[in-house]
């Protein structure tokens, strides 16, 4: 392998929880609710789905399917589609709403996993070409950039910016020409086997990891730097 392609939600990084992600947008507009109905909506929110990066809806109302199923084709779709989702679950004031939307995009509400840097700085160190291929409705860069990871990535390959989404291997096929690479040489890491598995249609190999909050997944993305060791065919042996 001379090239890797990571999943950004659920794979480099994770979203707050939703209560955090309430309790901080209710902080920024002074605006308080007691703690038993604060940790009910929270639920209800989680439940509808309407944090993006977070749990899927449980069910998505019949008049949001359609837009549902192409949100990440552009910044604005994206934004439609979550606040409508949002608006399913009553809030003490409508501007929270676009708040909550906004909080999402902040690189606050995001923690890469424990493991990310040390990979990622790994496959620096082996020469092997790194980018990431995301279903998304902005822009993720900032977010690297104050984690301090941007400088392991060399391609951003996002959905909104091309219209077009995973699985559709169209968005793979701009992410290995982003990177100059071969997708017989390159492995797609992400956590939702469907959408991240349209890879392999490429001839990528594809390497899974599970989506879960940080502290509960330490070490998850370490497999992937063995996937990459050489291996001597004739004993079995690692040769690096």
């Amino acid at each position: 392998m001379t090239s890797v392609l990571f999943d950004f939600s659920g794979t480099l990084f994770r979203i707050e929880s939703a209560e955090s992600w309430l309790r901080s947008v209710l902080r920024a507009a002074g605006l308080t609710m007691p703690e038993r109905e604060l940790a009910g909506t929270a639920r209800a929110l989680e439940a509808a789905g309407a944090l993006p990066g977070g749990a899927a809806p449980v069910r998505v109302p019949g008049e949001l399917a359609a837009l549902w199923r192409v949100r990440d084709e552009s910044a604005e779709l994206h934004r439609a589609a979550y606040t409508a989702l949002c608006r399913q679950v009553p809030l003490p004031a409508p501007e929270l709403y676009d708040a909550l939307y906004d909080r999402h995009m902040t690189p606050a509400a995001w923690s890469p996993y424990p493991d990310a840097r040390a990979v990622l700085g790994g496959l620096r160190e082996r020469g092997v070409r790194v980018g990431v291929v995301s279903n998304i409705g902005w822009d993720p860069r900032p977010v690297f950039r104050a984690h301090g990871l941007d400088a392991y990535v060399d391609a951003y390959t996002l959905s909104y910016e091309h219209g077009v989404q995973k699985p559709d291997a169209r968005l793979f096929t701009i992410a290995c020409e982003a990177l100059g690479a071969d997708p017989r040489r390159t492995l797609m890491v992400g956590d939702n086997r469907w959408a991240d598995g349209g890879a392999a249609a490429l001839g990528c190999a594809v390497h899974f990891v599970d989506h879960l909050p940080a502290a509960e997944r330490p070490d998850g993305l370490r497999p992937v730097l063995e996937l990459l060791e050489p291996v001597d065919r004739t004993t079995g042996a690692d040769t690096a």
